[in-house]
This record gives C-alpha cells, sequence and structure tokens, in this order.
C-alpha cells in the first residue's frame, strides 16, 4: 500500500468519525433525565434531544412525532424516543437576525384530515422584515403547496419584538400574535398590524365579526392592540376565551385576556420603565385601556404558553404553564375565572422558549440555546 493510498484512508475515517460527532452528542444527550422538586411532587427532567439551534416552536402530531422550528430557517421532526429527521423542505425564507427567523407552529385543527401546518417567521422585504405567516400540506420531507395567509405591515427595519404566537380558537379563526417592532407607538396605530393581536380564518381572509373590519382607518386583521411583544398564546380549555403573555419593557411582564377591539395600553400606560429608568405611567392612570390580570417585576421574559388538563401530573390540571427565559424554567399559574390564584416555579436551569403539554400528559418544553434541547417533564414514580 503506497503512503499516499494509506494517507486517503485515514482521511475518510476521520472524516467519517468527525461527520458522525453531532449524532453521537445528539445520541448521548438523548435520555439523560435529572429530578427537580415540585410542590406536587418530585418531577423527572428527561432530555429527549439536543442538538437543535435556538428551537421556537413545537408542535405534537397525533402519532406523537413533534414538530419542531429552530429560529434560523429550519423545521424538523422529532420523534418519541429523541431521533431527529433533515430539516424539511418548502419552508419559507426567513430573515433570521437577532430575534427573527423562523418562529411558532402549529397544526390545523384538521390536520387528521388535510395535514395542513401553520408557521410563523420574520419575513424579509422591501424597508426590512415583518411577522408573517404560513400553511402547507405535511408531506414525508418537506412542506408542500405552501402559502402565506399572513403578512404583518409594514414592514420595518431591524430584529426585535416579531411576537408571532399561533393559536386556533375553537370556532376555527386563528389568533396570531405580534411585536410592535421595537417601535413603541405603532402599537396604538391601526392602520398598521404592529403591536396587534391578529384574528383571521385559516385561508387568510377576514372574518365578518372582527371588531374593526367596518372602519376604513383600520386594518381588519387586527382584533385588540396596544400590545409590546406577544410570545405566548393558549385557548382556555372550558371557556374557549384566548389569553396572552407579553414581555415589557424594564419590568412589567402581562398577562392579559385579549378583547376583541380593546387597548392594552403600550406604550401609553405600563407596570414596567423604559430601560433607561425612565418612568412610564402606570395602567391604574387609564382607566379607559384594559389592564393585565397578572404582571411580573422583575421580568420573567415569557415565552410559550398551555393549559395543563390531565392528571398525570397531580395537582396540575387546569394550571396555566409558561416558559420562562429570564426565570429560566416553567411558572405554572393557577386561576380561578379570570383570577390568578397561585404561582409556582419550576426551575430548569435553562432559558424556555416554548411549552406544550404531551400525548401522554407530559409536559414538554424546548430551550433556548445554540445546543437546544426538547425536555420531557414526568413525574418521579
Amino acid at each position: 500500500m503506497t503512503v499516499r493510498v494509506f494517507a486517503t484512508i485515514r482521511l475518510a475515517a476521520l472524516c467519517l468519525l468527525l461527520g458522525a460527532v453531532p449524532a453521537l452528542a445528539q445520541s448521548a444527550a438523548a435520555g439523560a433525565e435529572r429530578r427537580v422538586d415540585g410542590r406536587s411532587g418530585p418531577l423527572i427532567v428527561r432530555t429527549v434531544t439536543a442538538g437543535l439551534v435556538h428551537p421556537w416552536g413545537l408542535a405534537v402530531l397525533p402519532d406523537g412525532r413533534m414538530l419542531v422550528t429552530e429560529r434560523p430557517g429550519r423545521l424538523r421532526i422529532v420523534t418519541r424516543d429523541g431521533q431527529m429527521s433533515a430539516p424539511l423542505k418548502g419552508v419559507p425564507e426567513v430573515f433570521a437576525q437577532d430575534q427573527g427567523g423562523l418562529l411558532d407552529v402549529a397544526l390545523d385543527p384538521n390536520f387528521s384530515a388535510n395535514r395542513l401546518v401553520y408557521v410563523s417567521f420574520a419575513e424579509p422585504g422591501p424597508g426590512g422584515a415583518s411577522t408573517a405567516v404560513a400553511r402547507g400540506r405535511l408531506g414525508a420531507d418537506a412542506l408542500e403547496d405552501v402559502k402565506v395567509v399572513f403578512r404583518q405591515v409594514p414592514k420595518v427595519s431591524g430584529g426585535n419584538h416579531f411576537g408571532s404566537r399561533l393559536a386556533f380558537a375553537p370556532d376555527g379563526n386563528l389568533f396570531i400574535t405580534t411585536g410592535e417592532r421595537f417601535r413603541f407607538d405603532p402599537a396604538q396605530d391601526l392602520t398598521g398590524h404592529l403591536g396587534k393581536v391578529i384574528r383571521i380564518r385559516p385561508d387568510g381572509t377576514v372574518p365578518d365579526d372582527n371588531p374593526f373590519v367596518k372602519r376604513p382607518d383600520a386594518r381588519p386583521e387586527i382584533w385588540s392592540y396596544g400590545h409590546r411583544n406577544v410570545q405566548g398564546a393558549a385557548i382556555h380549555p372550558t371557556t374557549g376565551v384566548l389569553l396572552t403573555h407579553e414581555m415589557g419593557p424594564r419590568g412589567g411582564d402581562e398577562l392579559n385576556i385579549p378583547q376583541a377591539g380593546r387597548n392594552y395600553g403600550w406604550p401609553l400606560v405600563s407596570w414596567g420603565d423604559h430601560y433607561d429608568g425612565k418612568p412610564i405611567p402606570k395602567p391604574p392612570t387609564r382607566p379607559d385601556l384594559a389592564d393585565a390580570i397578572r404582571h411580573w417585576t422583575p421580568v420573567i421574559a415569557p415565552s410559550g404558553m398551555a393549559f395543563y388538563t390531565s392528571d398525570r401530573i397531580p395537582g396540575w390540571r387546569g394550571s396555566l404553564l409558561i416558559g420562562g427565559l429570564q426565570s429560566r424554567g416553567i411558572v405554572r399559574l393557577t386561576l380561578d375565572g379570570e383570577t390568578v390564584t397561585g404561582e409556582e416555579r419550576i426551575g430548569l436551569g435553562a432559558r424556555i422558549r416554548d411549552v406544550v403539554q404531551g400525548p401522554d400528559g407530559e409536559v414538554l418544553a424546548l430551550t433556548d440555546e445554540d445546543d437546544g434541547k426538547l425536555l420531557r417533564l414526568t413525574p418521579a414514580e
């Protein structure tokens, strides 16, 4: 064997070894578990998979597999045992800068029949970028027949405050949360979508009973306004009412129940202050504006939200689960109607970007990291 041939074989073997490193790392991380304490008893936190780059949104398929978005623009399928697919084809081009990228993912209410999947994303275009929502049919390795059903206007420069959670109401209409793109005043401007909660039909058309549908000086897709950066949305499992949360400035994260046509105050009022310390008038000074049902100072930096409807974790049925970026865990709230009656924080030691209930009553959470993880929480048995 010549020296050249021997060197070639060694190089090929090294390449194979290096190529296997990410898979080996993912495999090693999967299955790792630890124990955390909760008021209702200890929980086991297992790593389902690792190696996700800033995962953002999570949706559980009927067969138990999971769709996971990565902010750089990738959509993957993850099996229950942690096997991760190659990126699915057909995902729209995204503005992957700062807080922008591929964001939330949701299944159509009739997914079993139509296999439609909705993704929200920061869409590039003339003037900068804005939040958009597209839907496509889930195939074996791609989203097919992809169509944009909503585009936030206007597009502006910068990479902050895209909002971007998706929630289907019981009537089949789709709520889309947005941010004000760190522009403040546009949250009060009804001629644009910045800082608004949006309500559309799944095909992108506007429901006839939207609050501003007959006003020529307002965008008909708007449901509520005066929002800052809404990164959580969930439908109450009993009442069907939408709840959202949004990030405050320096303090003042909020939990809201957005009602049709109501103004939620940003930037006129806030429970927080500006980053430079300049005070903002507090909500009680403007009783004409809708107020939050809960607020946090110091902030928890909420992202992702889901109601827990199972009995698998004792004492959690009916709780509202919120991912905490700054609080590095899950914030569990108990409610009596529209009143928050209690709060528990489950520390996970990582920025939690999204949280959902799994098919067997487990809780699934995504960590917001370069080496992001999909976690599964179950009661210790």
